[in-house]
């Protein structure tokens, strides 16, 4: 009975804080609208920066309260999904769109997003209704949260080392809805369980390619003007050609790395991608970016003396490549995974069994 009540309370306690995020989330929303100063600040310089960190240490922290992954889960969580699962090779298809989505929008930040709250706002209500979409058709998290989320290879790249496992607040019953599990896999990168040849390309792509592709992100300057197709596609030309630099030593490396050091290869990378990500965006941030004051949140430059906040990053650096190459690996998995559905459903069975007996 005293676990039946501390479960009780501690999904409440959940509950409460995904309507929170989830009620942020809507506020960011409406600003991008009709405040558009206010939510491109709040949402590009505020909750994007401190996104990557988080993933690195408790992945499964963001896959519990982000109000996309909330929203889109509403028809299962009210008995609306049709519960269909998905083939592995539809998995492995919906992976690899999940990244060509994240290398096709990110530039796009750049040309529209990081100065236009509206386009910002669509992007986030046209990904929203996807995941609404496919959370009517597909069984819990497998077609959005595990699948089509382009933030999701991400999340199976930073989080390869989480600091703890926490309860699972969206999935009540685990279906076996997508194998392997992200949120329950103890171990996870993006090299488990790859079979089919979308999952080898896309793993192989998010891998290699994010480190150069974040470093070309960072020296193309946000553009309040495109008058033509050309301009357009030139925000894709440095981040492209960075991705095929290190898609490129990533793939020497494989080929001449021992396959059982192929985690600390995925770890090494991993800490690229993110290190470099916050050597350039913490300056940024604070006035100290080479590009002027694009991604501006805090003018302090003047303030205190510059290297104090490039020794700040240099330090998130040193944080990363310790977490992901260096630490012994947690083995724990992003979320802990429910009770089995098919075995929920045999236990009550048998509960229902011994009941009837009894009466009897």
């Amino acid at each position: 009975m005293a676990d039946s009540k501390t479960a009780s309370q501690t999904t409440l306690y959940w509950r409460i804080m995904q309507s929170l995020f989830w009620l942020i989330g809507a506020g960011i929303l409406f600003c991008l609208l009709f405040f558009p100063s206010i939510g491109l600040l709040l949402f590009w310089n505020i909750l994007i920066p401190v996104a990557p960190a988080l993933l690195v240490v408790s992945t499964g922290l963001w896959r519990n309260i982000c109000p996309l992954a909330t929203t889109a889960l509403l028809p299962r969580h009210f008995g609306l999904s049709k519960r269909k699962k998905l083939k592995p090779n539809q998995s492995g298809i919906l992976g690899l769109i999940a990244v060509i989505m994240l290398f096709l929008i990110v530039p796009l930040r750049h040309a529209v997003f990081n100065n236009n709250g509206p386009a910002t706002a669509a992007l986030i209500i046209s990904l929203t209704t996807i995941g609404v979409a496919v959370g009517f058709r597909y069984e819990w998290k497998s077609a959005w949260c595990s699948g089509l989320c382009p933030i999701h290879p991400v999340e199976r790249l930073y989080g390869g080392n989480s600091f703890i496992s926490i309860p699972n607040m969206h999935c009540d019953l685990c279906a076996n809805c997508v194998v392997p599990c992200p949120d329950s896999t103890r171990n996870l990168d993006t090299g488990h369980y790859v079979k089919m040849r979308a999952q080898r390309i896309s793993n192989f792509l998010i891998t290699g390619g994010l480190p150069g592709f974040i470093w070309g992100w960072f020296h193309v300057p946000d553009q309040n003007k495109l008058s033509t197709a050309a301009a357009f596609a030139g925000v894709y030309t440095i981040p492209l050609l960075g991705l095929l630099t290190t898609l490129l030593f990533y793939r020497i490396l494989q080929l001449t790395v021992k396959s059982k050091n192929g985690r600390a290869l995925t770890g090494l990378f991993a800490a690229s991608a993110v290190s470099c990500y916050y050597w350039y965006r913490l300056p940024g941030l604070f006035g100290f970016g080479y590009l002027g004051r694009d991604g501006l949140l805090l003018d302090i430059n003047g303030l205190i003396p510059g290297w104090t906040v490039h020794a700040l990053a240099g330090g998130l650096v040193c944080f990363f490549f310790y977490w992901l190459v260096i630490r012994i690996n947690s083995r724990r998995s992003w979320l802990i995974r429910p009770e089995f559905a098919k075995r929920h459903e045999l236990n009550e069975r048998k509960l229902a069994a011994k009941t009837v007996t009894v009466d009897r």
